[in-house]
């Protein structure tokens, strides 16, 4: 069965008047439906930057990427447009991918509008499930954005990235800035959302222990490049590349001395 999801050796160079840096050097990766693959690495190693090639935020210097059985970098304009919604994004700071002064209904229905997800009555019934899909009620629709937690805010960019009923999800950094319990819930959310819908997920953090905590399979980026890859369990418990080694070493654990 082919892949959802196809990467084949991307690359990306930036340059400046001192230099030139590689940020990206020969990645492939595949994702299959329903799968939740980690991408890990420590800043700078080029996560960010392949997720932005990936959403089409960003162009490529060279690589291919098939998705769905399409080129997808071919895509150009109103066909781009429409298979967009097959693939979103949350960010790590949901406000700044917001309008601080909308409501929460009025971010949620710009994706069923824009996209025609569901017909025009139809629209405040679906806000509702989306809402209640996520753990809000619905009288949040009528809250400002911004008057929204942390947590509440990574909520509704989740809903907002499931109006559109898309096969990948793609999140970077998506709970990196949440408090610990927070975490925790958004994490179990990602997880009952994927077992519910077979949505598969690109989940990039530099936080080995929150990858590990959903994730089938683990890459490991460093310098630009994949440098390990394998079911998660072996990543985490043996890693086989340096890089691999010092995530793991970072991850913190607790030693108590007995009284």
């Amino acid at each position: 069965m082919n892949p959802l999801l196809s990467i084949e050796n991307i690359s990306k160079d930036f340059s400046s008047a001192a230099r030139r840096v590689a940020a990206l050097d020969n990645v492939s990766l595949t994702i299959a439906a329903g799968e939740t693959l980690g991408l890990v690495g420590a800043s700078g190693s080029g996560k960010s930057t392949l997720s932005r090639i990936l959403l089409r935020l960003l162009s490529c210097d060279a690589g291919a990427i098939r998705f769905e059985g399409e080129d997808w970098l071919r895509l150009r304009g109103a066909a781009l447009r429409r298979r967009r919604v097959r693939m979103q994004m949350v960010f790590q700071d949901p406000l700044a991918a917001f309008n601080p002064l909308a409501t929460v209904g009025s971010v949620l229905d710009d994706p069923l509008r824009i996209h025609g997800v569901v017909s025009k009555n139809r629209r405040a019934g679906e806000i509702a499930m989306l809402l209640e899909r996520v753990g809000l009620p619905f009288d949040y629709a009528r809250r400002p954005v911004r008057a929204l937690s942390g947590g509440q805010r990574q909520r509704v960019a989740i809903a907002r990235a499931i109006a559109t009923r898309p096969s990948l999800l793609v999140l970077d950094e998506a709970v990196s800035a949440l408090d610990v319990t927070v975490r925790g819930r958004i994490l179990e959310l990602l997880v009952e959302l994927q077992k519910e819908h077979g949505i598969a997920c690109l989940f990039i953090s530099h936080d080995l222990a929150v990858v590990r905590a959903v994730s089938h399979r683990i890459a490991v980026m460093d310098g630009g490049r994949i440098v390990e890859t394998g079911p998660a369990a072996a990543v985490v418990t043996a890693p086989q590349s340096a890089a691999g080694r010092a995530l793991v070493a970072a991850v913190p654990s607790l030693v108590t001395d007995p009284l």
